[in-house]
């Protein structure tokens, strides 16, 4: 099991950034993978970035040049970098982990992309 908590969510106008965070209560390491998701208003989960044990990521088209996922081992965080950010960013974002056949989700932290 794991424990996930996001952070660094808010209000931000379009164009502007935000780092996301997702700290984990054990290892990342010993993650098979982990990912960015995320849902807006009256859509349907969504899978933003994954980032593999090995490092190798994949990114939904939406954001692929915008958005740029990490992770620190030694912190067992992963991150999300967003840039140019528009107004259909705008959702409540979820960190999951998956080990072995199982997966866990964080509570999500929100962002709102507004003028």
């Amino acid at each position: 099991q794991v424990q996930l908590v996001e952070s660094g969510g808010g209000l931000v106008h379009p164009g502007g950034s935000l780092r996301l965070s997702c700290s984990a209560s054990r290892s990342i390491f010993s993650c098979d993978s982990m990912a960015w998701y995320r849902q807006g208003p009256g859509k349907q989960r969504e899978l933003v970035a994954r980032i593999t044990r090995g490092g190798w990521t994949t990114y939904a088209d939406s954001v692929k040049g915008r958005f740029t996922i990490s992770r620190d081992n030694a912190k067992n965080t992963v991150y999300l970098e967003m840039n140019s950010l528009k107004f259909e960013d705008t959702a409540v974002y979820y960190c999951w982990a998956q080990i072995g056949a199982n997966g866990y989700w964080g509570q999500g932290t929100q962002v709102t992309v507004s003028s």
